[in-house]
């Protein structure tokens, strides 16, 4: 089944998925790995620039924030830190591009303002904890469940599977709620509201500016907290006592 505007949607056999928030992630993913090689490209050089620079400043930063967490071990996975949260970025800022009511096109907007991407991206974040955790200590790795007493299991279990679910909800509201607020105030402004001698749309003509400022503050801060928190699950999980 398939709606076409706004939110187009196809059916799949557990459900609807919306496709705008998959073509938009893909545009997303095809401008990030022309970014990406635009960045290596810098290094065909021998003299250090500001593209040098900054990468090695991102990665160095990950990287240390890693290693302070897990030691030797983060070195493998400070690669995949620095990539989410670029990627997550980039996701989150798509939506300051205001083209897809305007326009009328099947996407756009930030595809983190929709749950399922969130979800997808919590998700991911929780099987690279299960697997980097099997693979280093076998199913002993989930030993840690029933500690310190065997009847704690359900409440370690709960807290295993609420962890994913927060790094979901926290970036979703995050970035929704952002964007509800732009589209707000652009429907303030288009509805020529006015109250008395006030004309509260002319007014609100200069919030989505500081409104995009803000979304875009907000968007940064997301990626990092959320990489962040991944780095600290991913280091309880490696924990010596596992």
């Amino acid at each position: 089944m398939w709606q076409l505007f706004p939110g187009t949607l196809f059916g799949i056999a557990w459900g609807r998925v919306h496709i705008d928030t998959v073509l938009t992630t893909w545009i997303v993913m095809a401008m990030t790995l022309p970014l990406f090689a635009w960045m290596g490209a810098s290094y065909r050089s021998a003299f250090v620039n500001k593209r040098q620079t900054f990468v090695e400043g991102v990665i160095n930063y990950f990287a240390d924030l890693a290693h302070g967490s897990m030691g030797k071990r983060a070195e493998p996975f400070v690669p995949f830190f620095v990539a989410l949260v670029i990627f997550i970025f980039l996701l989150n800022e798509f939506g300051a591009f205001p083209f897809k009511e305007p326009l009328e096109l099947a996407f756009g907007g930030s595809p983190t303002a929709d749950l399922s991407t969130a979800a997808a991206l919590a998700v991911l974040v929780f099987i690279m904890i299960q697997f980097s955790g099997i693979r280093r200590q076998g199913l002993g790795f989930y030993k840690h469940l029933a500690q310190p007493f065997s009847y704690m299991v359900p409440l370690n279990l709960f807290e295993e599977f609420i962890r994913p679910l927060t790094l979901a909800l926290r970036l979703f509201f995050n970035i929704f709620i952002g964007e509800l607020l732009l589209f707000v105030v652009v429907q303030i402004i288009t509805a020529h509201v006015k109250i008395g001698f006030f004309n509260l749309s002319l007014a609100a003509a200069i919030g989505p500016l500081f409104i995009e400022i803000f979304n875009f503050l907000i968007g940064l801060l997301q990626a990092f907290v959320f990489a962040l928190l991944s780095v600290v699950y991913l280091s309880l999980a490696l924990a010596d006592e596992h």
